[in-house]
């Protein structure tokens, strides 16, 4: 009875963990059934490869992003950038929240009017442009459509963040890009 109940506990977590329901981890993740209906698109990633101008090899600004798709009832949007190749797993280069449901997306270097940016696995609060050492890395720009706005702190610590996203997430889309060194 005890393996079972093990063997079961332990089928349970590989369920969580590839299931994609959470990323920094903690008692709030991302609800498996938010939908994947929002579009994440750039104009800069070439046949999804990331350049090295957005990069730690060049001049480490911020990608221009655009997405569509955000439901009705969408009250703000929150932005994800993270690693999903690095070693230590995530890493998060950016965390952008309070976005205005409206806006359709993010200038090159720059952050939306009222937007705040959380802290990130950097420790600072701003985009930590990816430095793709020892082989190809995955690159996640995820856009999270909001029931509400956040309303912390520009700076914020990363998990405080992810988790008032998680709790507040009504849909999202994803942009993938890979990079080497």
């Amino acid at each position: 009875m005890l393996r079972r109940v093990r063997a079961g506990a332990a089928a349970l977590t590989v369920i969580t963990l590839v299931s994609g329901c959470g990323l920094v981890g903690g008692p709030t993740t991302i609800a498996a059934n938010v939908p994947d209906q929002m579009t994440v698109t750039s104009q800069v990633f070439n046949q999804h490869l990331f350049p090295r101008a957005y990069t730690c090899h060049g001049a480490g600004q911020s990608p221009s992003l655009h997405w569509s798709g955000a439901p009705q009832g969408t009250k703000s949007l929150a932005l994800l950038v993270d690693d999903a190749s690095a070693p230590i797993q995530p890493y998060i280069y950016w965390i952008v929240f309070d976005i205005g449901s409206q806006t359709t997306g993010i200038q090159a270097g720059q952050v939306p009017p009222g937007a705040r940016q959380a802290d990130n696995s950097k420790g600072t609060n701003r985009y930590d442009p990816p430095c793709p050492v020892n082989g190809l890395h995955t690159y996640r720009f995820t856009v999270y459509a909001l029931s509400r706005s956040l309303s912390l702190p520009d700076g914020v610590a990363m998990k405080t963040a992810w988790s008032a996203i998680a709790q507040a997430a009504i849909a999202r889309g994803r942009l993938q890009t890979t990079a080497s060194p």
